[in-house]
C-alpha cells in the first residue's frame, strides 16, 4: 500500500509533526500511536518520519514477538546505524555517542559486570550525546512486542527528556492492560494518537487509486463494508480484486464478496488467532452458534469464565468484526463464513455437538438445537431424538418441509427401536407428501407390514388424501386398501380412521370398506373426515353417470366445511359439480382449495387444486386462466416429484394451447409416459391431449385410435360420464374427418352412460310386437350397433370393449332393445330383428 496519507489522516499527522517540531526546540515529546492491527499506525508513522527536516537524526526499530527473548534487541536496532558509522569513521574523527555505545550494550544477558543500571545510564548518555548537534527522533513500531530490557530502557529515557531535543514516537496495540503504555501515557509531555478507520470516501479514493480507474459506488461500498475502514484489510482486498480482474466499473458483487471473505480470513482473523487466541475461540463459538447467538453463550461454548470472556469480548470489539450489541453479532455474514472456513472440520463437528448439548440445557428452541445436531457426527444420543422430532413438527407447522424432512431422516439414523422407527416413518411420510410424493409412497409401503390393524390405520392416516391417490401408481394404493379392509373387520372400528382410509380406497376405484364407512358416517355425521368420504363418493357417482346422487353427496360434503378453511377434501365435490354441469360452484370450491394450499405451503395439494381449477376454467371457456393454472400445476408437481400429476398438467396445458391456437411443442407431450397402473383419469387426459395434437397435425387415424383408447381406459374403470373426458365428441370429429359419418353419428348419439337401467313402469313401455296396438319399432343407431355385435356372438363385456363403453351401458342398451322388441333375451333377438 502506498505510504502516502489520505486526507482522513491529516489531523493525526499534524499531531506527530507538532511533537517533532517541539523536540527540535528542546521540548521533550513522547507520542504513542495506538490502535488495532492494520488500522494504519505504521503507515502514519512512516508518513510522519518522511516529513521530518533533513537535519534531524532518525533512529528506527521494529519489534516482533519472536525477538522478545533477545535482551536489548530493540535498542540494538535503534543504535546500530550509529555504531556502524562510529566504527567506520576516519581515525581522529569522533562520532557523538559512539564511546558510550561501545561499552554500554553487553554481549549477553549473563555477562558479569554489566549491571542493568549501568547499561541504562550508558545508553541514556549515548542518546544525549547524539543531541549535541541535531534533534533526535526515535521511532519504534509495535512497542508492545519489544523485549523487556528494551521496554525498560524506553521508559528510563522517556522520564529523562527534559531539555533534550528528543522525540520518542512509538506505535503500540490498543491494549489497556499494557503497563508501559499506561506509564508513558501518564507523563506530562506524552501524547496519545489513536487513528480511526478510514471513512467511506477515503476507501473509495484508495480503491480507485489501486484500480487506477473510476470505481462503481456499489463496489466502493462493499469494500468499505468488508474492510470496516481497516487499511491493511483494504490493501489486501483491493490487491486480490485487481489480481482477479474484477471490473471496477461493473463488478460482479458476488465475486467481490467471496474474495472479501478470503481476505478477512487471511488478515484480521489470522492476526486475531496469533495475538488473541481466546478472542479467536470466542469468535469461533459465535460463528458456530449462528445468527441467534450472543457472546455470553459463545463464552459458555468455548469454556471461558466471565473474566476471560470479558477480555476476549473487548479484543473482538476493537477488531470491528462484530456489532457492539447487545446482542453482539457479526457485522457481516461473510465474517462468519470466513471464521468457519478457517476452522478445522473436526473441531467444527465437536463444537456443533457441544453446542447442541448446551442449547438443550439452556432450553433453546428445538429447531436451533437440531441444526447443530445435523452438523455433528455422533448418532445415538439419548437426548437427540425428542429434539429432532419436536424440531420437525415445528418446521412442518411453519411449512418448512425440507427442514422437517432433514430432521426426521437424522432421527431415523439415531434409533433402532422398531416402534420408534415406524412412528418416525409415518411422521416423515406425512412431511414428504408436501415435498416428495414418491418418497411418501415409499414410506406408506414401509408401514404395510404392521400387524395390528388399528395401529396400521393410525400410522397410515396422515398419508390419506387425493394427492397420493392420484399421483402414485396402483401399487402405492395397496397399503391403504388392505388397511381399510383389515380395520373394517375389527369390532367397532374408529370412524376417524375408517372414513379417510375408505375415501382413499374409493378415489383409486376400490370400494373396500365402503359400507362400514357409510354406516360409521351415519353414526357420526360430524366426524372431521366426513367431507373427504362424501366428496370421494360424489366424484365417483358423477363419473358413473349418476348426476342427482353426485350433486346430493357434493352438497353434503361441502356443507360442514368453512369456505375459508376448505382444503383438498372439497376437490371431490368440486369435480362432481364440474362433471354435472354446475361449473360456477365447482370453480368456487376449487379456488378455495387453491388458496388454502397456498396459505399452508402444501405444494402437492396446491398442484392438485390448480389442476382441478384449470380443468374447470377450460370447461368455462376461460382459457388464459386455465393455461396459467395448468403450467403452474406442472411446475409444482415436478418439484414434489408427483410425476403423474405433472404429466396430466402438461397435457392439459397443451390441450388449452391447441384450443387457443397457440404453438405447441409436441416433444413435451411425447415425454409424458404415465405407467399403466396410473389413475385412469390422468391417463385419459394425456390420451385426449395426444389425440387432439394428432388431429391438429392432420393425422386423424392416429387421433381416432387415441380417443378410442381413452374410452377403453375409462370404461374399464367404470367411468362412464362423457363429461369427465369428452372423448366421444373428439372421436366423432375424427370419424367425420375420415369420411365415416355413420360411425360419427353412432358414437356421438350414445345416450348418457349410466342412465337408469331399471325397468320402466308398464305404461311407459311400448306395445308388444305382434299385438294389434303395436306400431313400428325403431332402434337408435347405438342400439343397432349393439344388436349387430350381440348377433355376432360377442358377450356384453366384449361388446363394451369394442364400442368403448362400460358393461353397464351395454346392459342398459340390451334392456331397452328387449323391451322395444317385446322379447326376453338373446335367443329371441335374431328372429325379432328379422321381423322388423
Amino acid at each position: 500500500m502506498p505510504t502516502g496519507v489520505l486526507p482522513h489522516r491529516e489531523q493525526e499527522l499534524a499531531e506527530l509533526a507538532r511533537a517533532v517540531a517541539g523536540a527540535g526546540a528542546g521540548r521533550p515529546a513522547v507520542v504513542l500511536v495506538r490502535g488495532s492491527r492494520g488500522i494504519g499506525k505504521s503507515a502514519l508513522l512512516r508518513a510522519a518520519l518522511a516529513r521530518i527536516p533533513g537535519e534531524a537524526v532518525v533512529l528506527r526499530a521494529r519489534c516482533h514477538d519472536n525477538e522478545r527473548d533477545f535482551p536489548y534487541g530493540v535498542v540494538r536496532q535503534l543504535f546500530d546505524p550509529i555504531m556502524r558509522m562510529s566504527n567506520s569513521a576516519p581515525q581522529g574523527v569522533e562520532f557523538p555517542g559512539g564511546e558510550f555505545l561501545a561499552t554500554a550494550l553487553p554481549e549477553s544477558s549473563e555477562s558479569p559486570g554489566n549491571g542493568r543500571e549501568r547499561v541504562l545510564n550508558s545508553l541514556f548518555h549515548a542518546a544525549r550525546s547524539l543531541t549535541s548537534r541535531t534533534p533526535v527522533v526515535m521511532a519504534v513500531d509495535d512497542l508492545h512486542l519489544a523485549d523487556e530490557e528494551s521496554r525498560q530502557w524506553f521508559s528510563y529515557l522517556a522520564r529523562r527528556l527534559d531539555g533534550l531535543p528528543v522525540a520518542l514516537l512509538a506505535t503500540t496495540a490498543d491494549e489497556a492492560a499494557d503497563p508501559l503504555a499506561a506509564e508513558l501515557g501518564a507523563l506530562g509531555h506524552a501524547r496519545t494518537v489513536t487513528p480511526g478507520p478510514l471513512c467511506d470516501s477515503c476507501v473509495a479514493e484508495r480503491v480507485a487509486e489501486e484500480f487506477d480507474a473510476p470505481v462503481d459506488p456499489e463496489l466502493a461500498a462493499v469494500c468499505h463494508n468488508l474492510s470496516r475502514g481497516n487499511p491493511l484489510v483494504l490493501e489486501e482486498l483491493t490487491a486480490r480484486l485487481v489480481a482477479a480482474r474484477v471490473s471496477p466499473g461493473s463488478p460482479d458483487l458476488d465475486t467481490v464478496r467471496r474474495i472479501g471473505a478470503g481476505t478477512l480470513a487471511d488478515t484480521t482473523l489470522s492476526w486475531l488467532r496469533q495475538s488473541h487466541p481466546r478472542a479467536a475461540d470466542l469468535l469461533t463459538g459465535l460463528a458456530v452458534l449462528g445468527a441467534d447467538a450472543d457472546l455470553a453463550t459463545a463464552a459458555l461454548l468455548a469454556g471461558q469464565g466471565e473474566l476471560l470472556a470479558d477480555e476476549a469480548r473487548e479484543a473482538l470489539r476493537r477488531t470491528d468484526l462484530i456489532e457492539p450489541g447487545p446482542p453482539e453479532t457479526f457485522r457481516h455474514e461473510l465474517v462468519r463464513t470466513a471464521v468457519l472456513a478457517r476452522t478445522d472440520p473436526r473441531v467444527l463437528v465437536a463444537l456443533h455437538e457441544r453446542a447442541a448439548a448446551l442449547l438443550v440445557r439452556l432450553g433453546a428452541p428445538a429447531g436451533r438445537t437440531a441444526e447443530h445436531l445435523m452438523s455433528s457426527g455422533t448418532t445415538g444420543l439419548d437426548w437427540a431424538l425428542p429434539v429432532l422430532r419436536t424440531a420437525a413438527r415445528d418446521a412442518a407447522a411453519d411449512g418448512h418441509w425440507d427442514d422437517a424432512a432433514r430432521y426426521l431422516q437424522r432421527a431415523l439414523a439415531d434409533t433402532t427401536d422398531p416402534d420408534t422407527v415406524r412412528s418416525l416413518t409415518a411422521q416423515l411420510g406425512a412431511v414428504e407428501l408436501h415435498r416428495d410424493v414418491a418418497a411418501a409412497a415409499r414410506c406408506a409401503a414401509g408401514l404395510a407390514d404392521v400387524a395390528d390393524p388399528v395401529e396400521r390405520a393410525r400410522l397410515l392416516r396422515p398419508f390419506t388424501g387425493p394427492v397420493l391417490a392420484l399421483s402414485s401408481s396402483g401399487a402405492a394404493t395397496v397399503p391403504f386398501t388392505e388397511a381399510a379392509h383389515a380395520l373394517a373387520a375389527t369390532a367397532e372400528p374408529a370412524a376417524d380412521l375408517l372414513l379417510p382410509l375408505a375415501a382413499q380406497a374409493l378415489l383409486t376405484g376400490r370400494r373396500t370398506a365402503l359400507r362400514p364407512a357409510v354406516a360409521a358416517l351415519r353414526a357420526e355425521p360430524a366426524e372431521a373426515s366426513a367431507p373427504a368420504l362424501l366428496g370421494a363418493q360424489a366424484a365417483v357417482a358423477a363419473a358413473s353417470g349418476l348426476p342427482r346422487t353426485a350433486v346430493r353427496l357434493a352438497a353434503r360434503s361441502v356443507r360442514a366445511v368453512s369456505p375459508a378453511e376448505a382444503g383438498v377434501e372439497v376437490l371431490g365435490a368440486a369435480m362432481a359439480y364440474a362433471w354435472t354441469g354446475r361449473l360456477d360452484e365447482a370453480a368456487a370450491w376449487a379456488g378455495r382449495a387453491v388458496r388454502s394450499a397456498q396459505r399452508w405451503n402444501h405444494r402437492g395439494e396446491l398442484a392438485l387444486a390448480l389442476l382441478a381449477r384449470s380443468d374447470i376454467a377450460h370447461r368455462q371457456g376461460r382459457l388464459d386462466a386455465a393455461l396459467t393454472d395448468a403450467e403452474h400445476a406442472a411446475e409444482l408437481a415436478g418439484r414434489v416429484r408427483a410425476d403423474e400429476l405433472a404429466g396430466a398438467a402438461r397435457a392439459m396445458a397443451i390441450r388449452t394451447r391447441l384450443r387457443r391456437g397457440l404453438p405447441v411443442d409436441g416433444a413435451e407431450l411425447a415425454a409424458v409416459d404415465l405407467p399403466a397402473e396410473a389413475h385412469p383419469l390422468l391417463r385419459a387426459v394425456v390420451l385426449e391431449a395426444r389425440g387432439l395434437l394428432a388431429a391438429h397435425r392432420g393425422d386423424h387415424q392416429q387421433a381416432l385410435r387415441l380417443f378410442l383408447e381413452c374410452g377403453h381406459q375409462l370404461a374399464a374403470r367404470g367411468i362412464a360420464n362423457p363429461a369427465c373426458v369428452p372423448w366421444r365428441s373428439h372421436a366423432a370429429q375424427a370419424y367425420q374427418a375420415l369420411g365415416e359419418p355413420a360411425a360419427a353419428r353412432t358414437i356421438a348419439a350414445d345416450p348418457l352412460p349410466g342412465g337408469d337401467a331399471r325397468p320402466r313402469p308398464a305404461e311407459d313401455r311400448g306395445p308388444a310386437i305382434g299385438t294389434r296396438d303395436a306400431g313400428p319399432v325403431r332402434l337408435t343407431p347405438s342400439e343397432r350397433r349393439v344388436t349387430e355385435l350381440v348377433l355376432q356372438g360377442l358377450s356384453n363385456l366384449e361388446v363394451a370393449e369394442r364400442l368403448c363403453l362400460s358393461k353397464r351401458t351395454v346392459d342398459t342398451h340390451l334392456g331397452r332393445i328387449y323391451r322395444k322388441l317385446a322379447i326376453k333375451g338373446r335367443p329371441e333377438l335374431a328372429s325379432a330383428v328379422k321381423a322388423l
